[in-house]
């Protein structure tokens, strides 16, 4: 990467405090909220999605109730692979891949900061290669030794979809609750049946996200 190209982007700070964090040399290219996911946790966190000259970051900071950081990132110089994902059953969101070859980062944000970012990854890395994939399954490439740029559109189904794992838990809570107050004020046996089909509920949706997570 040139020295002209890692100096040019200026006038981004990025989140708070991101800059205590940056290494000698880093400097902001782009910052948006978003979710990160590195198959880590069974769930996806809610962060700002950074871009720097040297990494790919995903990080938040709070200090009230008490100090938390969430840091997480991958330098570009491993980057393998770089896939701008659009899936059915998720309108609002779109989704970027990256992967060094050993992990794999998913990050999902609304769709004019996911264009920027792939955008911006493809430029600081020196990248212009852009080729268009329709997939079936969820992970359909494998690891190149330089970055490989990509444009996927995958068919999943809507039950393992995340705007279906949602509807799925919610729908299950929302079960949950009203089976408690009609257990409370008609009867259990009234009750006690939606309790039950809220918590199998829950439980799918919880599974089916730890099994796309795994997967």
């Amino acid at each position: 990467m040139s020295q002209e190209r890692r100096q040019a982007p200026t006038g981004v700070k990025g989140p708070k405090n991101i800059q205590q964090h940056l290494q000698e040399g880093e400097v902001v290219l782009f910052s948006a909220p978003g979710f990160w996911d590195n198959g880590e946790v069974n769930y996806s966190t809610a962060c700002e999605l950074v871009l720097t000259n040297q990494r790919i970051i995903g990080y938040y900071t709070k200090s009230f109730p008490r100090e938390h950081l969430f840091l997480d990132s991958l330098p570009l110089a491993n980057l393998t692979q770089v896939s701008l994902r659009q899936k059915n059953y998720e309108p609002l969101f779109r989704e970027l891949l990256v992967s060094d070859g050993t992990r794999k980062i998913y990050m999902r944000t609304s769709r004019r900061h996911i264009e920027r970012l792939y955008a911006l990854l493809s430029e600081t890395t020196g990248k212009s290669e852009d080729t268009t994939q329709d997939t079936a399954t969820e992970d359909s490439s494998t690891p190149h030794e330089s970055p490989s740029y990509a444009r996927q559109k995958v068919r999943t189904s809507f039950e393992s979809s995340s705007l279906g794992i949602t509807v799925l838990f919610v729908g299950g809570l929302l079960l949950e609750i009203i089976g408690v107050v009609l257990w409370r004020t008609q009867g259990a046996a009234i009750g006690t049946p939606l309790c039950i089909a809220g918590l199998v509920a829950v439980t799918t949706a919880l599974l089916v996200r730890r099994q796309r997570t795994l997967s």
